[in-house]
């Protein structure tokens, strides 16, 4: 997609589906929606933005994915598969978390990172 910067708005608690290929090891190889968790400046102004998968199989690990709601569907961020993504695999814009939401993985990025 030549054109994904006048297409998506990058912003934190945004929610897209993103393409993975080339994976290694117990990397995930499908189509999934991924949650922007980085400041909206840096996930805007760059060619990668820093997301965190989410899952519907998943189940709640304390510190490690957390329940959160998209479109009404109860899904689990897996918090400890934080990474940059290329916004060449941004396919599509699914929804946007609530501040709360944000709020429980932000707690759960201080745990995974070891930040007070």
């Amino acid at each position: 997609m030549s054109n994904f910067k006048n297409i998506f708005k990058f912003k934190r608690g945004d929610v897209y589906l993103v393409e993975e290929h080339q994976v290694q090891g117990h990397e995930q190889k499908k189509t999934r929606p991924w949650v922007l968790v980085g400041a909206t400046p840096m996930n805007s102004g760059r060619g990668t933005a820093i997301a965190v998968p989410l899952s519907t199989r998943a189940k709640e690990i304390p510190g490690l994915s957390i329940k959160v709601y998209l479109n009404n569907t109860m899904v689990c961020a897996i918090i400890d598969q934080l990474r940059a993504l290329d916004k060449k695999r941004f396919i599509h814009f699914e929804g946007v978390l609530s501040a709360h939401e944000m709020n429980l993985i932000d707690d759960g990025l201080r745990q995974v990172l070891a930040l007070s």
